[in-house]
């Protein structure tokens, strides 16, 4: 890998981890592997890289996205910030597991909204697989990474460029794992060249000013504990009464269909209100927003899933516990 003097133009790759830094014992083993084997420099070793730049590698954190924590999430930020301050970086790159990268995504376009290129990707084979896709995607981010046009977060994955508000995992083994819902991707990677369809995320409230410097700077174990339920057939009370009496600080509801949730919650759901919890309401669909003007009143955390509507409720408390 290079490493530039002061005055060049690079891109700078984080290393997180993931099955894009899996290893397995057979190169014909795509599902028995352990994530998180090898460094950030290992997989860019012998990558092409844009013409005109030049790469650094720095392993943030090393593991599996399924135990992504919030240390991880404000490690990774307050290393993505500095690299935005420096003037000799054109872009970041970060390399993720996928389980929960549309996460890791979200709570960093929520935050830092358009700036420099942060472009994550990943993989769904790890990097001994005979055909792993790891390499390519690597190749393909630093592309978006060193296009001029490009701004903010996004994710590329399969050759396509994809919105963090919109982008969901919604495969558990094809390559091609993620879906961006009724909009469609950004754009594409063909042969090397980022060509866009849409230059513009979709339209999401910002989080409230101060989220950021709390983010950075707040020990992880005072940030707000947010949970996510799923309504279903036979749900109780219980599940929310538990969490009320353990101290959650606020709940967000994936419901069915157009966020409608089973009446056996709406007692516990309003015990939480009435204790200052605030109660906000998705949809466990895997596409379409949850509409107004249904029967339930909880408020609807607009145009976001389940787990992207836990990381803005979380800011969103985050900053009114730390002064915004």
């Amino acid at each position: 890998m290079q490493v530039t003097s002061s005055n060049a133009k690079r891109l700078v790759v984080l290393g997180t981890g993931g099955t894009i830094a899996g290893e397995a014992g057979s190169q014909h083993d795509n599902v028995g592997y352990r994530a998180a084997q090898r460094s950030v420099m290992d997989l860019m070793g012998g990558l092409p890289v844009p013409a005109g730049l030049s790469v650094l590698g720095e392993q943030v954190a090393q593991l599996d996205s399924k135990d992504m924590d919030h240390a991880t999430w404000q490690a990774l930020l307050a290393r993505v910030q500095a690299h935005l301050a420096d003037d000799s970086v054109r872009g970041i790159v970060i390399t993720h597991g996928t389980d929960t990268l549309e996460e890791t995504a979200f709570f960093l376009h929520t935050l830092l909204g358009a700036c420099k290129p942060i472009v994550l990707t990943c993989s769904m084979r790890p990097a001994t697989a005979l055909m792993s896709d790891g390499p390519q995607n690597l190749v393909d981010a630093l592309a978006v990474a060193a296009d001029p046009s490009a701004r903010g977060v996004v994710v590329v994955c399969a050759g396509q460029i994809h919105d963090p508000v919109g982008v969901q995992k919604v495969h558990t083994y094809r390559p091609d794992a993620f879906d961006s819902g009724d909009e469609g991707p950004m754009g594409q990677v063909l042969e090397g060249q980022p060509v866009w369809h849409r230059r513009e995320t979709r339209v999401h409230r910002a989080a409230p000013p101060k989220a950021l410097q709390a983010a950075l700077s707040c020990a992880v174990a005072d940030w707000p504990w947010v949970a996510l339920l799923s309504s279903h057939a036979g749900a109780t009370e219980r599940a929310v009464d538990a969490w009320l009496a353990q101290g959650v600080d606020g709940l967000v509801l994936a419901g069915t269909g157009n966020g409608t949730l089973n009446q056996a919650l709406e007692p516990a759901l309003r015990r939480a209100a009435e204790a200052g919890v605030p109660v906000w309401r998705s949809t466990r669909c895997v596409g379409g927003p949850v509409l107004s003007g249904g029967a339930s009143t909880w408020p609807i955390a607009q145009g976001l899933n389940g787990v992207k509507a836990r990381v803005a409720l979380l800011l969103d408390l985050l900053a009114a516990r730390h002064g915004a």
